[in-house]
């Protein structure tokens, strides 16, 4: 626990995060992404750089771009999302499967609602995702990738742990990021079955659908974030199956 900060419960609601609306994707930033107005207060949360929330319609997506230098976190809410990279790599993200991309020295992909190019029908649906980006420990690691299907530990409501690169996740954690004071964790709330969020100087709780019931804090609906510094432990509950995503970070930006 950090004893150098004052602790701080910062909730954001879903409608005052920044917009990105084009014909083919509706983007929610909750924090400051490039085009827009810099907001030198909202750059990040602890380790926690990006926080992406997209919708994209079918037959479109992200073209071919480049990364360099951090760990990428796909979560798929609904939907499918095909990616492809410049190392080879490729799969389908759906709901329940975790992936992790290491960007380091340089890697070009693509993310697109085009899943029946892989086989199958054409659809109309749309996919519904969440992106988080954190550093790594260092930078010009040699690129990577992983997925892996966690859809039924999610079945216990607890929560489970879907990326980590701390070493008391070794052996547990879904994928593994390269960075060693970072953990994501995600959780399917059920009614009476609280969870009760990690200890850590940096937090980042996002509800993904349905509400809770944060002690301390009140009701947050699907798109409402908090942001904790210097304080955990508090208990999360559902009145209505929902789902959280968790991310304990024992950094900051600054080391």
């Amino acid at each position: 626990m950090n004893t150098t900060q004052t602790p701080l419960v910062d909730v954001r609601r879903a409608g005052d995060r920044s917009e990105t609306r084009l014909s083919w994707l509706h983007g929610r930033h909750s924090f400051w992404v490039g085009g827009r107005p810099y907001d030198p207060d909202n750059t990040h949360h602890g380790l926690l750089l990006v926080h992406n929330e997209d919708v994209i319609r079918p037959g479109t997506g992200f073209e071919t771009h480049p990364h360099q230098d951090m760990e990428i976190v796909t979560w798929v809410l609904e939907g499918s999302l095909v990616h492809q990279d410049s190392t080879g790599n490729s799969g389908v993200i759906y709901p329940g499967l975790a992936q992790r991309m290491s960007a380091g020295t340089g890697i070009q992909h693509s993310e697109k609602n085009d899943s029946w190019r892989l086989g199958g029908a054409p659809h109309t649906d749309p996919v519904h995702l969440v992106q988080m980006w954190v550093v790594p420990d260092e930078a010009g690691i040699t690129p990577g990738y992983e997925q892996l299907e966690i859809d039924g530990e999610l079945l216990s409501g607890g929560l489970v742990t879907v990326a980590s690169g701390m070493a008391k996740h070794d052996g547990a954690a879904a994928i593994r990021i390269r960075n060693r004071h970072a953990a994501m964790y995600a959780a399917r709330l059920n009614p009476g079955q609280p969870v009760q969020l990690p200890e850590a100087p940096y937090l980042h709780l996002f509800v993904t659908r349905g509400s809770v019931d944060l002690e301390g804090a009140g009701p947050l609906a699907a798109g409402d974030a908090v942001r904790f510094t210097a304080t955990g432990g508090q208990r999360v509950s559902a009145s209505e199956p929902a789902e959280i995503l968790v991310w304990e970070m024992h950094a900051d930006l600054a080391g």
